[in-house]
């Protein structure tokens, strides 16, 4: 795919609760951004060493919870990237990034659950540093999708951090 799919009305996310997972991006203090990444980077990766079936699919076109994981450490590191790039200069499109096609192309229901595990907790450490390190005006630094989609760092982050919270809802975690 040329470009990101254009998610019509994704800005929802930053405005309102979710009704599924019913996370609140809008209701957060963005500085909290890197301690939540890390508390639902390490849920994940409890979860994958557990030892229990976590590669298995409960449903026929749902995935199962080491796909999950292996999404959430690939978003993890692409929004990192798109951080840095947000962060060192003006304006920047960010490179494309079809998840879709990262999971059929990275066999996610075929990797190793606990290197995995270790996998989400490096790049969410990765992340949550650089979010850390954000301060003053650079929260209102500017970046964008080759679709359009327009994102402050400050965006980013409420956009970003609703992606594992909710997929952590998705495996079932509270």
């Amino acid at each position: 795919m040329d470009i990101e799919p254009d998610i019509k009305d994704w800005t929802w996310v930053l405005e309102r609760r979710c009704p599924d997972c019913g996370f609140d991006a809008s209701a957060i203090d963005v500085g909290g951004v890197p301690d939540l990444l890390v508390e639902v980077a390490d849920k994940f990766a409890e979860l994958l060493t557990t030892g229990a079936a976590v590669g298995v699919r409960p449903a026929p076109g749902t995935w199962s919870p080491l796909e999950y994981g292996c999404h959430v450490r690939d978003c993890t590191m692409v929004f990192d990237e798109r951080l840095e790039l947000m962060l060192t200069l003006d304006d920047p499109p960010f490179p494309n990034w079809d998840q879709d096609a990262a999971a059929v192309e990275g066999r996610y229901g075929e990797q190793d659950p606990v290197a995995v595990a270790g996998e989400i907790r490096s790049a969410a450490a990765g992340l949550a540093e650089r979010f850390a390190s954000v301060e003053g005006a650079q929260w209102d630094r500017t970046g964008r999708r080759s679709n359009g989609s327009f994102f402050t760092v400050e965006t980013l982050a409420r956009y970003f951090i609703h992606d594992p919270v909710h997929h952590w809802w998705d495996v079932g975690g509270v």
